[in-house]
């Protein structure tokens, strides 16, 4: 056994001739940005083509930079010496800058460091996640509505309320740290994460109302913000105009100032958070400090009386007033915990959004959830349900007072709120907004918290609306939006975004009644909250091996359950704007659906139709084939997509979307030769098929004769019951020049189909099938123009860059162009005509048919083939204006007979059909002219009187005879009608194997079918397809 040194790189194998094996030559390119070590002679001890594992042989194709680096073909490697050692393998990848959906992948990853990129500003998990979730998720609900929801559902209740939403947030917070811990997390926030993991159908329908939830929601906490403001003016009777235009105006200045912060750029917004932070956290201190200061006699005449025992017993319990439920409470408290996305959404300008997604949010969740609960239990041991405020509401002990109800405990106390169970009071939890300031000790730091929640929120949401979109935007799933796409700066900012956002919140502040919209604006954002649950479900459930988050402490189970109570919380916000989220989510993913952008993000979607596809396929290979089950599975040997339309277009119609269509090409010669070309070909012609709408398979396989092809794909093609029972195949309409080797390949395909038992089906068309060469001529005369396009853009004087295919291509001349064109020149004007009509004739399935009949000349039993693939069509949307005529051969003297037994047949198949004709002289000898133009058809194969086959040639004229005593029938029937589709079974015989000749055969076939309209040959495999029993 032969040993290498590790160390030295030295072989010790003493018979090792190192001349008789030399590595092969090969030329490397240099790329500008990123080097890749074009050989491992430290790590191997020798040189070799192979490269060692590096990040960026893992990059998008089409990054922003333009490159990424390739490792070696496996073809590249396996032939190397039989290239005689010399080739040349580049570094880097240039993308052709030819999207499908015209975009640009944004593979930040892989973008080479530009002076403008390394000035970006980018933040930590900290500032990036946790400050703007937090700041997000004490919104106005903390100073103004926690106290009167305790004081609704009490604090046994209440905290019900709370750990309810946090469980919501909390799962959606764990889904979320599994698919942005599952790659690369680039702008977009949840958009971004629901896209890639369910598709741009789900990512684009929650998208778009995602981001006009964060523009509307500027709005609802700008006018939070005013109306506040507009309080404290009122109370110093400085009111401008009045109470609503005030608002809009002050709400208007505020947003024009808060989109100054934002345009100025993410370093300046980040800042204006931090202070917002800060005087957030003061206003929360100074709320706990103000419960242990002791009570004046104002502050317990208006119910707070500091810590007591009683107090906090006595709001244990829930006292729901004015008909409110735990359930209208909570939708009230809820969309306070509707802020857990704010880092989400700005997770481009993230370092490291893999690491500071989970960390920031689940944090976030847990200090904002146990400063809610803390704050809310402060509360509810200090301050009472109701009280007057009135100081003469002390209790004078010289008077006896009955203590009772819900002011029992105030009345222990010294105070009488005994008025507050007859008429409605001004304070206490039930009735006082302001019971944060009244507890706390200093009641303008409540107010300048307040101030602070507001514009935080409405910051953060103001930054989130135009980041989302533009992702969005960039995507190009909506191209009348790409506009809104562009940024600007070094933080790719989006202005165009910025501006939209600051209409549509302007509008709303001047002409919507925000109290209206507010469940609407929540149920967008527990929609998203949903979707990403269920997008952690879905790729659980998938269980792709490419879903490998490093977040693991996730459960698919938890995650579903996380999705589903999102939805129980839409209804109980309310329930009407729970349908409309739906309604408006299910026509974006309508649109989006009927769209079909064309990107790939290896979604969760697809890899369940894969397991279900897998799955299917299994519970169908365990259920036997049933004749009421029957449908045609065609295998049609079209060649390229392109090559034989007609071909392709029938075949799609018999199976259409209910069926297996599988487009068939043999690429012949030496595999070493062909394979190159044949893997080429089958992303081009599946792409094809998707373009023409042709629901159909493309299967390629290459071999030394056509033959040899067929049989592979004849024997292989389908997967368990999901396989081929169909031949389908055209007329080889220069079998007479074609050769002896051609004919014979092409009969025996008919000899292999009989033998594995496939029905067949033989397609002539007068003009013939097969445009193959028109194809390529269009082809190239493209090719010329591009190449002429890019010489030209080389001679521009800024040097214009080619595109796609020419951009490596920098040797093109004007000579080789000039060459290109002559061939591609036009064809003399018959050859033209006949290309014409061939095209012409080629196109004919692909349109509506007119009225017209499907001739079905059923003269054998063949198991019923013959009759259903006419009657199919006729189920077709283009052929529902075709009738089908049944023509049969009869016995002299009792056609009636045979017609009624025929319609009886067909009236138990229930096939309808216009008439049914029967031929009781198909028998007689053929007329002279007809047999003369037999003979000069097979004259050049006939053997010469007295061989051996000389018998045998006399047998097969005397079936030739009939068959050409019923092809002038077939005319003359043909010749009042638009269009006939003629499948006799005798047009389709079986040839028995080495005793007929192959071109005997072949003329038997062409002079059954010459000079008719399209012509469909059809031979069943002699099982039964149809049946009349239920």
């Amino acid at each position: 056994m032969e040993r290498f040194n590790s160390n030295k790189g030295g072989h010790i194998n003493s018979a090792y001739d190192s001349n008789l094996d030399e590595p092969p030559v090969y030329e490397e390119t240099n790329d500008d940005h990123r080097t890749v070590r074009p050989s491992v002679i430290s790590a191997f001890g020798h040189d070799t083509l192979d490269r060692v594992p590096h990040i960026d042989f893992y990059r998008n194709a089409g990054s922003m930079s333009g490159h990424r680096a390739v490792r070696p073909s496996l073809q590249e490697l396996h032939d190397v010496f039989q290239k005689n050692g010399v080739i040349s393998v580049p570094d880097t990848l240039e993308d052709d800058g030819e999207r499908s959906s015209g975009t640009p992948s944004d593979d930040l990853e892989s973008a080479a460091p530009t002076d403008d990129m390394k000035g970006m500003v980018k933040f930590g998990w900290i500032r990036g996640v946790l400050v703007r979730c937090m700041l997000n998720i004490w919104g106005v609900m903390l100073f103004i509505r926690l106290s009167w929801v305790f004081g609704q559902a009490g604090w046994g209740l209440g905290i019900v309320i709370i750990a309810l939403s946090c469980v919501v947030t909390t799962i959606t917070g764990i889904s979320m740290s599994a698919i942005c811990t599952n790659g690369v997390v680039r702008g977009g926030g949840a958009y971004y994460m629901i896209s890639r993991s369910l598709g741009p159908e789900f990512g684009g329908s929650i998208g778009l109302i995602f981001a006009f939830a964060n523009a509307v929601g500027v709005s609802m906490y700008v006018v939070g913000f005013a109306e506040t403001v507009v309080d404290l003016l009122k109370e110093n009777s400085a009111i401008m105009v009045d109470e609503m235009n005030d608002i809009r105006i002050i709400g208007c200045i505020t947003i024009v100032l808060l989109l100054g912060i934002s345009v100025a750029g993410m370093e300046w917004e980040a800042k204006a958070q931090i202070i917002l932070l800060v005087i957030l956290l003061v206003a929360i201190v100074n709320v706990f400090v103000g419960t242990v200061i002791p009570a004046t006699n104002e502050k317990k005449a208006q119910g707070f009386f500091n810590y007591r025992s009683k107090i906090f017993l006595e709001n244990f319990t829930p006292a729901f007033r004015d008909g409110e439920t735990f359930f209208s409470v909570f939708a009230i408290f809820f969309p306070a915990a509707t802020g857990i996305l704010a880092g989400a959404n700005i997770s481009g300008d993230l370092r490291d959004a893999q690491a500071a997604l989970p960390k920031g949010t689940l944090l976030a969740i847990l200090i904002t959830g146990l400063t809610y609960l803390a704050m809310a239990l402060c509360v509810a041991a200090t301050v009472v349900r109701d009280a007057t405020g009135n100081s003469s509401s002390i209790i004078n002990h010289t008077t006896p007072v009955i203590c009772n109800g819900s002011t029992a405990v105030a009345c222990e106390l010294g105070y009488d709120f005994s008025s507050c169970e007859v008429e409605k009071c001004k304070f206490g939890l039930m009735n006082n907004f302001q019971v944060m300031t009244l507890v706390s000790g200093f009641g303008p730091l409540i107010i300048a918290g307040t101030f602070s929640a507001t514009l935080s929120s409405a910051l953060a949401s103001l930054v989130s609306a135009p980041k989302v979109f533009q992702a969005l935007c960039k995507d190009n799933i909506y191209r009348a939006l790409h506009f809104f796409a562009k940024g600007h700066g070094k933080n790719n900012e989006p202005i165009r975004g910025y501006v939209l956002t600051f209409i549509i919140s302007v509008a709303f502040i001047l002409i919507g009644d925000l109290n209206t919209i507010a469940p609407i604006i929540s149920n967008f954002f527990l929609a998203s909250y949903a979707l990403i649950n269920f997008s952690c479900f879905h790729a659980s459930y998938a269980k792709s091996p490419g879903w490998r988050p490093a977040y693991k402490y996730y459960n698919m189970w938890l995650s579903l359950m996380g999705a589903l109570l999102c939805c129980v919380v839409m209804f109980v916000i309310n329930w009407w704007a729970a349908l409309l989220t739906y309604g408006i989510e299910f026509l974006l993913y309508i649109y989006v659906t009927v769209k079909k952008p064309d990107v790939n993000w290896g979604s969760s979607t697809q890899a369940v139709t894969f397991v279900s596809a897998v799955s299917n396929a299994l519970s169908l290979s365990g259920v036997e084939d049933h004749v009421k089950n029957f449908r045609p599975q065609i295998l049609v040997l079209t060649g390229s997509t392109r090559s034989r339309p007609a071909l392709l277009d029938l075949a799609h119609s018999f199976s259409k979307n209910y069926g297996l269509c599988i487009t068939c090409e043999v690429f012949v010669g030496p595999r070493s030769e062909t394979v190159d070309e044949m893997n080429n070909a089958m992303e081009k012609n599946q792409l094809l098929l998707k373009k023409k709408k042709r629901k159909a398979f493309y299967a390629a396989v290459a071999c030394d004769n056509f033959r040899e092809g067929a049989e592979s794909l004849l024997q292989a093609s389908g997967l368990g019951r999901m396989k081929p029972n169909t031949l389908m195949i055209g007329f080889k309409k220069n079998w007479r020049t074609a050769g002896a080797e051609a004919v014979q390949s092409y009969v025996g395909i008919l000899h292999d189909a009989f033998d594995f038992e496939y029905g067949t089906a033989m397609l002539r068309v007068n003009q013939g099938l097969d445009v193959s060469h028109i194809v390529e001529a269009e082809e190239e005369m493209l090719r010329a123009a591009k190449e002429q396009e890019a010489l030209e853009n080389e001679m521009m004087p800024n040097g214009g860059k080619g595109k796609g295919l020419f951009r490596k291509s920098r040797k093109s001349s004007q000579q080789v162009l000039t060459t290109r064109v002559s061939v591609c020149g036009s064809p003399p004007p018959q050859v033209a005509k006949m290309n014409e009509k061939l095209v012409e004739a080629s196109l004919q399935f692909k349109k509506k048919q007119p009225k017209g009949t499907i001739d079905v000349w059923w003269l054998f039993d063949d198991g019923g083939l013959t009759l259903l693939l006419p009657y199919i069509l006729t189920t077709r949307k283009k052929w529902k204006d075709c009738k089908m005529r049944i023509f049969m051969a009869g016995q002299p003297g009792r056609s009636d007979l045979d017609k009624e037994e025929m319609k009886g047949l067909l009236k138990k198949f229930r096939i309808n059909c216009s008439d049914i004709n029967v031929f009781d002289d198909l028998h007689i000898k053929p007329r002279s002219e007809s047999l003369k133009e037999l003979q000069e058809m097979i004259e050049p194969f006939r053997l010469h009187e007295g061989s051996k086959d000389a018998d045998q040639i006399r047998a097969f004229i005397y079936c030739l005879n009939n068959t050409t005593k019923l092809n002038p029938v077939l005319k003359e029937q043909c010749l009042t009608y638009l269009f006939t589709l003629l499948t006799p079974c005798r047009s389709m015989p079986i040839a028995r194997k080495e005793t007929i000749s192959d071109f005997l055969y072949m003329a038997w076939l062409d002079i059954l079918t010459k000079d008719l309209p399209p012509t469909l040959l059809i031979r069943g495999n002699h099982k039964s397809v149809l049946t009349f029993y239920s």
